[in-house]
């Protein structure tokens, strides 16, 4: 849906909208990859439903924003903005595991990709609906509901802060691993794929606009 949105800010060419979508995809992930590991180091200190409130908080303002723009740059922004936000997903499956029922019925993973699932239907279907900024509200708005419920239902037992250790290079951390040549693989092999899935996200929608035009 973020192309076909793109595409209603300005008149592009099919490079330009290819540019622009791909810039507005990679744009939130470009800041995360800076501003995980301080977040991860605030959930070690200060406990993960904290970081749950401010990820689910930060991107209910960053989402419904993004119904307000007007032209792409503003939109890349928020963006970027939504990539200081992320880690919702990171600390509340830490959390998960209090929640033993839960996680026993969890199926290792499987009801994360349903949720992904149900997520991107539910994103095509409003915009199907109402217009992509009334989109951008409304998940807005069920981001908010998300910020309330952690808040007021979600309950971190047993948070012992981590001590950091001063003086320790972050280079330590994988020296102390067991078999650190095998973790290292699995995150090349890992980026790899990701690279590979997430490498079409910004023009499947626009691909899929040619073909049903072409018909």
């Amino acid at each position: 849906m973020l192309s076909l949105y793109i595409a209603t800010l300005g008149h592009f060419s099919h490079q330009q909208l290819n540019f622009f979508s791909g810039l507005a995809f990679s744009a939130m992930y470009f800041v995360s990859a800076f501003i995980s590991p301080v977040w991860g180091r605030l959930a070690d200190r200060y406990g993960h439903k904290p970081m749950c409130l401010r990820a689910a908080l930060g991107m209910a303002i960053v989402l419904g924003a993004m119904g307000l723009v007007t032209n792409v740059w503003q939109l890349i922004g928020l963006r970027m903005a939504q990539g200081v936000f992320a880690g919702f997903i990171s600390n509340s499956n830490a959390l998960i595991p209090q929640g033993k029922e839960w996680w026993r019925y969890r199926g290792n993973g499987r009801w994360g990709d349903r949720w992904k699932l149900a997520w991107a239907f539910l994103g095509g279907t409003l915009s199907s609906i109402f217009s992509y900024r009334t989109t951008f509200f409304i998940t807005g708005g069920i981001l908010l509901l998300v910020f309330l419920g952690t808040l007021f239902l979600v309950h971190e037992e047993g948070f012992v802060p981590v001590k950091p250790t001063p003086g320790q290079p972050n280079s330590g951390v994988l020296n102390q691993l067991a078999l650190p040549r095998v973790i290292l693989g699995l995150l090349v092999t890992t980026l790899i794929i990701q690279a590979a899935n997430n490498s079409i996200n910004p023009i499947v929608s626009l691909f899929i606009r040619q073909l049903m035009h072409n018909g």
